[in-house]
C-alpha cells in the first residue's frame, strides 16, 4: 500500500510505532537494531538547541549514512569505556506536519531520563526530533533525524543513541 492511500489516523499510528521501536531498542540495550530504523543513505545529527537557532551547522553527533551508524555502535560496543547506566525515553506530542512526494516531515518532543549504577536517575536531555520518514517496501524508515536538545550541556558524554 502507498503512502498516499492511508488514511491519516493510519499514518499517524505507523509513525507512532516507529518511534516507539526506535527508542524502545536504545532504552533496552538492543542498539545493533537502532541503524535498522533507517534508510541506507540518512542522516542522524543531534543539533544543540542554540546552533539550532542560529542556523549553525555544527552538531554534537553526525552521521550522513546508516554505515556510519553501525560502526557508531561497533565503536560504542568495542572501544569506548564509559560508567554503566541506562536510558529512558519519553515522547509527546507526535505531529505529522506534511507528507510530500513520499516524505512524511514529522516533529516530536522527547525526554531522556538516565538513571547510573548506583540508582539515582535525572534528565540528561529534553527537546524535540525533527524527522523526515519514507515508506521502504511497506515499512516506515527514517531517512533525516534531526535531535534538537534544549539540554546542550551535557554533563556525561553522549555514548549513546538519543
Amino acid at each position: 500500500m502507498h503512502l498516499e492511500d492511508r488514511s491519516i489516523t493510519e499514518m499517524q499510528y505507523l509513525v507512532e510505532a516507529l518511534q516507539a521501536s526506535y527508542v524502545e531498542c536504545i532504552d533496552d540495550d538492543r542498539l545493533e537494531e537502532w541503524p535498522e530504523h533507517f534508510i541506507d543513505a540518512c542522516v542522524y545529527k543531534i543539533l544543540p538547541r542554540e546552533n539550532a537557532d542560529r542556523g549553525l551547522p555544527l552538531a554534537t553527533i553526525f552521521c550522513d549514512s546508516k554505515g556510519m551508524l553501525a560502526d557508531r555502535i561497533v565503536s560504542l560496543r568495542n572501544a569506548n569505556i564509559y560508567a554503566v547506566h541506562y536510558y529512558r525515553h519519553m515522547l509527546s506530542n507526535v505531529r505529522i506536519k506534511s507528507i510530500i512526494n513520499g516524505v512524511i516531515t514529522v516533529q516530536s518532543n522527547y525526554l531522556v531520563l538516565q538513571t547510573k549504577q548506583d540508582g539515582s536517575t535525572a534528565i540528561f536531555s529534553a527537546g524535540k526530533y525533527l524527522d523526515k520518514i519514507v515508506d521502504v517496501g511497506g515499512a516506515l524508515k527514517f531517512m533525516e533525524k534531526i535531535v534538537v536538545a534544549d539540554t546542550y550541556r551535557v554533563d556525561t558524554l553522549i555514548v549513546r543513541p538519543v
